[in-house]
């Protein structure tokens, strides 16, 4: 569920805030904890996979059919996970340029129009379908 316009101002707002107060705790923030919970994700999405061909070895071995597309779904999922946490991941020691930080701050602004388009059309037939 996206965040209505008055919640992402305050979020910005705050946002403004820890980096006027705390610029140096802001940046570590910023970068480390997202980079750390991909590679987290990834590495726990590695291990899921190496748990799905076990699964399917052992269906395999066992011949259970079940077990096996249990171990292959497992792998399936883990795989989609891992290539979703990797494209996600920040590249180590990578910064928004100030150059870039603009540019990043005109599309989120297009996306949260599109979304407040979007939102409105949804509030208008809601209270539209609401009144009959």
């Amino acid at each position: 569920m996206p965040l209505s316009e008055h919640e992402q101002r305050m979020l910005e707002q705050m946002e403004r805030a820890l980096y006027a107060e705390d610029p140096k705790f802001a940046t570590a923030l910023e970068g480390s904890g997202l980079r750390t919970y991909t590679r987290r994700r990834v590495y726990q999405a590695v291990a899921g996979f190496l748990v799905g061909i076990a699964l399917l070895m052992a269906g395999m071995v066992a011949k259970q059919v079940w077990l096996s597309v249990v171990g292959f779904l497992v792998m399936l999922g883990c795989a989609v996970l891992a290539v979703t946490g990797w494209r996600k991941a920040p590249k180590p020691g990578e910064q928004p340029a100030a150059g870039a930080a603009p540019q990043a701050r005109r599309q989120g602004r297009q996306k949260r129009s599109m979304m407040d388009r979007i939102e409105e059309r949804w509030q208008r037939r809601r209270d539209e379908q609401g009144g009959h």
